[in-house]
């Protein structure tokens, strides 16, 4: 998982914090993995790809730090 730092500044000195997550929608995730819905719910189906949370009856969303490390993850094994 990314563990991206934001600097803070607090008076005079600078504090490190983790950012916030971002929650990704379906056209996102999709723009980003370069995949079809169908397809990313099979692989999601067969623990292949990032599940997603329900944020309601028809709303699904994807942490951001997931979606980017599973993108990592397909870049690493196709160097192997």
């Amino acid at each position: 998982m990314t563990n991206e730092i934001a600097k803070i500044e607090d008076g005079d000195a600078q504090v490190a914090a983790p950012r916030p997550q971002r929650l990704l929608r379906l056209p996102e995730v999709m723009h980003r993995v370069g995949l079809k819905r169908s397809a990313i719910y099979q692989r999601m189906s067969e623990g292949r790809f990032p599940k997603s949370r329900s944020l309601g009856p028809k709303c699904a969303v994807w942490l951001e730090s997931e979606v980017e490390e599973w993108v990592l993850e397909i870049a690493r094994e196709s160097l192997v």
